[in-house]
């Protein structure tokens, strides 16, 4: 059963890995703030044709507010290869703490039962889920709720 909408954002300690911060920093970055978790593989082509745009949402809507993680969720035994995943981070400048999930603990925490990759959980600043979305043009499906969460944001920093 997937995750529903009001769902707490679950705890990121059942990573084997980290990447370019902590557990610890990643969700001291994502309290209080708008957040979306991605899960990608090494193995996924539509993952890589999205990241990018997951970047520059990162770099233009932080100011606003958005923090992301990224998560990556091993499909095959072959992307369970951490240099392979290490040098992907660096090919498409995945520059947010990324969580490495070999053995499947944080798919499902985030109830990510059927293994979807891309998937995107976006959360508003209280923790809550407000989105979720995968495949091809989950990014896509998501930009109107994130617009909202961010004005929603800038809306009580203004109050």
């Amino acid at each position: 059963m997937p995750m529903r909408i009001g769902t707490e954002m679950p705890g990121l300690e059942e990573a084997t890995t980290w990447f370019g911060g902590t557990q610890a920093h990643a969700e001291a970055e994502a309290k209080g703030h708008p957040t979306l978790v991605h899960f990608w593989s090494i193995s996924c082509g539509t993952c890589k044709d999205n990241l990018p745009r997951i970047a520059t949402w990162r770099e233009e809507l932080s100011e606003q507010g958005l923090r992301v993680i990224a998560i990556h969720m091993p499909r095959y035994e072959s992307d369970t290869d951490i240099e392979a995943v290490q040098e992907a981070i660096a090919t498409f400048n995945i520059s947010e703490p990324c969580a490495v999930d070999n053995e499947h603990k944080l798919r499902y925490a985030f109830q990510n039962d059927q293994g979807y990759v891309p998937a995107y959980y976006l959360f508003d600043g209280d923790g809550k889920l407000r989105s979720f979305a995968a495949g091809e043009r989950g990014v896509d499906l998501l930009k109107a709720t994130l617009d909202r969460i961010l004005a929603q944001t800038k809306e009580a920093v203004a109050s």
